[in-house]
């Protein structure tokens, strides 16, 4: 078997792992890079090059320094003079759309995401009415924005780096702009005024009250103490209690054991735990009600919530979080953190295992209880982000002219060649911790080091896949396919599959394959490589059919409500938008 059958056999299962979504795309890739170099078509020399690649590196020093201008509160005391409550939807979206794109552009997209969409929810929580209707349009606004620039989004940098070793040159920092600009203006243009009328009804018909409160109900669990007014009572004689308090009780557990069904004749007993299906204030109002407890580390205090030491925290789960994949008891993390994982809203979704035990998945909202100076570390640590007012986290307002002077000299001496931008942002890094701005244990948390792994991996199997003939073989068979077609044409074909594949897979997996099939398509028709790169770099950024695609879609998932086939309905006439002006600005820019 050739090097190059064993490239595309292996590639075909990581597409297929990746497609599936079962395990972590990091520890996909990182298999398969392992393998690559187990039958020998990686040399062992080159098995781990890919980690020390410009694009890597980049990457991580752009998330690093989008981790400095959110903790240096400039983006989010811009952002309070956006919110107004009172504003029509149409406007609102229209603002804040615009006003992510722009954000995107000069920080990565998703760092853009995170500081926005909690100021987003408290604009809807003002207005009365569901997040659902505006957080869609402000996920697609942030990845319209990031193409504007070389560090917005992944796969730019990726392209750029690609373009360096093919053609000793990379792209700029504002190279991208001239098409990115305009895509972007047409698309915000879009979700504001048409693309959040196509979002389902449903998703804006729930009670707003109690959605804007606790964004849908939590299965938490609490202790009944020997002190507690349910004890000798069955689970059906609290029925009156818990309709008062908008809350149900789902189930109880005795001595680590779910009793059968929802446990309706059970009389409750000391120490059974009790399963409440509730909103967090709905929680805490049945635990006084009833004098429950919640499970606190050491069972400190009673339990129950009303220490000034303790306060509750939603939070949501980004693709690759610590916490994505685990659950809370893996993690030990009341033992080692006091932290207890109170509930888990997912959709509206009934569990069967307890709650410290369940699988957390990317998009679920968790509700988290413990020391309030230390809530908002915690959910650093877990990789989560606060659906709530960012408190901690953003405390060096006085330091945000400084950061934004920091970053905007680091972006100009890129600019105008005085550095190269991997230098110019470690510099950057260095000057943000050293005025304080980072703290140096935020330095690698807030590296997205499932990123890293992931890029790391494919990076060498794509060269091998390169050095083998296999790109060169795609190439001409796209080529072959589309012989009657004109080289704009065969681009535009290029800039459809290279969309499909990024909504359906990581996008910076998608980039790395589909570069050096751009420009082995370009050699073999005989016109400028550019705006094939181009196209494949927008495209690999244009993932909004589904909410795997990009992890921005797959942040909103939860707090919007949103259902899998939500996203093809306001995405599709986005991404036939982004080709009907994306690929003739590629070729008015860069001419074939």
């Amino acid at each position: 078997m050739t090097d190059q059958n064993i490239l595309f056999t292996l590639l075909f299962f990581v597409f297929a792992f990746l497609i599936w979504g079962r395990w972590r795309y990091d520890l996909v890739a990182f298999s398969a890079l392992l393998i690559a170099a187990g039958v020998g078509v990686i040399p062992v020399n080159e098995v781990f090059s890919g980690f020390g690649h410009p694009a890597v590196v980049v990457i991580a020093l752009v998330l690093i320094v989008s981790k400095g201008l959110s903790n240096s509160g400039a983006i989010e005391l811009l952002s309070r003079y956006l919110i107004v409550g009172s504003r029509k939807l149409g406007t609102h979206i229209g603002i804040m759309a615009g006003f992510a794109a722009v954000l995107s552009a000069v920080m990565n997209n998703v760092a853009a995401l995170a500081l926005l969409m909690p100021l987003d929810m408290q604009a809807a929580a003002k207005a009365k009415r569901s997040p659902a209707l505006s957080l869609m349009p402000l996920s697609f606004a942030s990845i319209l924005g990031g193409m504007i620039t070389l560090i917005g989004t992944p796969p730019n940098i990726v392209i750029a780096e690609y373009r360096a070793s093919v053609m000793g040159e990379p792209y700029r920092m504002f190279d991208f702009a001239p098409v990115g600009i305009a895509v972007a203006i047409v698309g915000v243009a879009y979700v504001a005024l048409i693309g959040w009328r196509l979002i389902p009804v449903a998703r804006g018909e729930h009670d707003s009250a109690k959605e804007l409160s606790h964004l849908g109900d939590y299965l938490a669990e609490v202790k009944v103490p020997e002190t507690s007014k349910a004890i000798g009572q069955k689970v059906r004689d609290l029925d009156e209690i818990t309709a008062e308090h908008e809350t149900e009780i789902v189930g109880l557990i005795r001595r680590g054991e779910r009793q059968p069904g929802m446990a309706r004749r059970v009389e409750i007993r000391k120490n059974d735990i009790l399963v409440i299906k509730a909103a967090p204030d709905g929680i805490e109002a049945i635990v006084g009600a009833l004098g429950l407890q919640y499970a606190r580390k050491n069972n400190t205090e009673g339990g129950v919530f009303t220490s000034d030491d303790a306060s509750l925290l939603e939070v949501v789960v980004p693709q690759g979080a610590r916490i994505d994949g685990r659950s809370a008891h893996s993690l030990r993390l009341m033992y080692r953190h006091g932290v207890t994982l109170l509930g888990v809203s997912r959709q509206g979704k009934r569990f069967i295992k307890r709650v410290q035990d369940l699988e957390i998945q990317a998009g679920d909202i968790l509700l988290l209880l413990g020391n309030s100076e230390k809530l908002d570390d915690i959910a650093n640590w877990l990789g989560c982000l606060p659906l709530a007012e960012r408190g901690l986290q953003v405390t060096q307002r006085k330091k945000a002219g400084l950061a934004v002077l920091i970053f905007g000299s680091a972006v100009l001496l890129a600019s105008i060649g005085a550095l190269y931008l991997t230098v110019a942002l470690g510099i950057a890094v260095v000057l943000m911790v050293l005025t304080g701005i980072m703290p140096l244990r935020q330095v690698y948390q807030s590296v997205e080091w499932s990123v890293i792994v992931l890029l790391g991996s494919m990076i060498p199997i794509g060269i091998a896949l390169e050095a083998s003939g296999g790109t060169a073989l795609i190439a001409s068979g796209i080529v072959n396919t589309a012989s009657s077609l004109s080289p704009a044409a065969v681009m535009v074909i290029l800039m459809i599959v290279t969309m499909t594949l990024s909504d359906v897979m990581n996008n910076v997996a998608t980039a790395v394959i589909a570069a050096p099939i751009g420009v082995n398509i370009a050699n073999a028709l005989g016109v400028n490589p550019d705006p094939f790169l181009m196209c494949v770099a927008v495209a690999a950024s244009c993932a909004f059919l589904t909410p795997i695609g990009h992890k921005n879609n797959t942040l909103i998932m939860g707090p919007g409500g949103y259902r899998f086939g939500d996203y093809w309905r306001m995405g599709l006439p986005l991404e036939i938008l982004v080709i009907m002006i994306g690929a003739p600005m590629i070729l008015w820019v860069w001419p074939l």
